[in-house]
């Protein structure tokens, strides 16, 4: 190597030492942080892998990079040599051996040699791609080399950082999803058979093809942290699995809806039967009230009574032929609409007998009061009175003959009310509804 002369002042023997000093501390940081990329699991795993997309080129050049590493940490190691043996060829140092060691330690004086291999993807300084060999002082190669291994470390970490944290999570996730799928299928819900069914096959898709391209391209989904410059700055990008997990959580749910329906489906049918078996019987009574009404009160409008709806008898057959079937995930909504219907239907059948069984109640009532008023004059002693007598007798001819005409009935009971108010000396009870009796007393 041919002497031009040292960059600047000639270093005297104090700032030689001090130099070599600082360059060796520089020597075993670089080693030891290059002997770590070399055996990080990340870069081992990116070594072996099927890569793709944005990983596969990243690779190539931090692939390309450490190898460049390499070159520039052994002409680093051999311009450190070659110092410290110029330094210890004698205690002190003469002139030409600082001018010499001046032009080593400042000067350009570090040559790497260029390949093809070694530089082809590599990021090199100043546009110096393509070049046969390059030429660094000592503190250009470090700067270098440190801005090498940054993009290589942050490439590496960043990969084995999806890898150590996206597949494992989707294995598990693609394991509970097995187990749902053994579940759902136990409960009757298939493809094409329950939408449930169909989204578990999507999720399946969508593991497996997530799984291959994590595996292929995990820088795909790196993210990385804002204003970071740390190598490896970010954290994995889990949108999709989170999406599949989602999906999967919701047709667990509705599996278990369908696991709730196998366990007390039973039960649930025998108390449809028994609700729609009430309503029947509640019918059937308004019925039979209806004609016991018709022949026992007269001028009266009593509602009819319709029969029981088929419709809700076959659905409930539907329902049990679901179940001998273990056709689930068709009982449960089934289910869930008859248990309405029936409620509605029981409730319908009572207001059927309340309306048509109302002139029966009203007659009831009316006789109720007619007795009330007579046990009254009884403890007042006039219950011998003849005008009360014949009064309390017409009331209870009409309220105990079949048909009962119960407006006429009324007018009845109220002339006896108002005959023992008189007698009594009680103001009369107002007049109630009802036709005016223009008949007179004699009537």
């Amino acid at each position: 190597m041919g002497v031009t002369g040292p960059p600047g002042p000639v270093m005297d023997r104090d700032e030689v030492d001090r130099a070599l000093a600082r360059l060796g501390a520089e020597y075993e940081a670089i080693e030891t942080s290059l002997l770590a990329l070399q055996d990080h699991a990340g870069r081992r795993l990116l070594e072996g892998a099927a890569l793709t997309g944005v990983t596969k080129e990243r690779w190539t050049s931090a692939d390309a990079s450490i190898t460049l590493l390499w070159a520039y940490f052994d002409a680093y190691s051999d311009a450190l040599r070659s110092a410290r043996e110029i330094r210890s060829r004698r205690r002190w140092s003469s002139r030409e051996d600082l001018v010499e060691l001046t032009e080593l330690l400042r000067g350009e004086s570090v040559t790497v040699a260029g390949s093809a291999t070694a530089t082809a993807n590599a990021p090199t300084l100043h546009g110096s791609s393509g070049k046969l060999s390059e030429r660094f002082s000592l503190v250009t190669l470090v700067e270098r080399m440190n801005d090498l291994y940054a993009s290589s470390l942050d490439m590496v970490v960043a990969a084995d950082a999806v890898w150590s944290a996206l597949p494992a999570r989707i294995d598990l996730l693609a394991a509970e999803l097995q187990r749902t799928r053994r579940l759902a299928h136990s409960v009757g819900v298939r493809p094409g058979e329950h939408p449930a069914g169909d989204d578990l096959e999507r999720i399946t898709r969508a593991l497996t093809s997530l799984r291959e391209q994590v595996i292929s391209d995990p820088l795909a989904f790196w993210r990385h942290a804002q204003g970071s410059s740390a190598p490896g700055g970010g954290k994995p990008d889990t949108t999709a699995y989170d999406r599949e997990a989602r999906a999967l959580d919701d047709v667990r749910r509705e599996i278990d809806a369908v696991l709730t329906v196998r366990q007390d489906a039973e039960a649930r049918l025998v108390k449809l039967r028994d609700v729609l078996s009430r309503a029947d019987r509640t019918l059937a009574e308004a019925r039979t009230a209806r004609g016991e009404v018709l022949a026992k009160i007269a001028a009266t409008e009593v509602p009819v009574v319709s029969g029981p709806p088929t419709v809700l008898q076959e659905q409930l057959a539907t329902a049990a032929e679901y179940r001998r079937h273990a056709q689930w995930h068709r009982l449960s909504p089934l289910l869930e609409s008859l248990e309405e219907k029936a409620e509605d239907e029981l409730l319908r059948a009572r207001e059927s007998l309340t309306a048509v069984t109302a002139p029966l109640a009203v007659r009831a009532e009316l006789r109720g009061r007619l007795d009330a008023y007579k046990a009254k004059v009884a403890r007042h002693g006039l219950a011998e009175d003849p005008f009360l007598i014949e009064r309390y007798d017409a009331a209870r001819r009409m309220l105990w003959s079949a048909p009962c005409d119960l407006r006429v009935a009324e007018q009845a009971v109220l002339r006896y009310q108002h005959a023992a108010a008189e007698l009594l000396g009680a103001p009369r009870v107002p007049q109630q509804s009802g036709p005016e009796d223009r008949r007179g007393p004699g009537t």
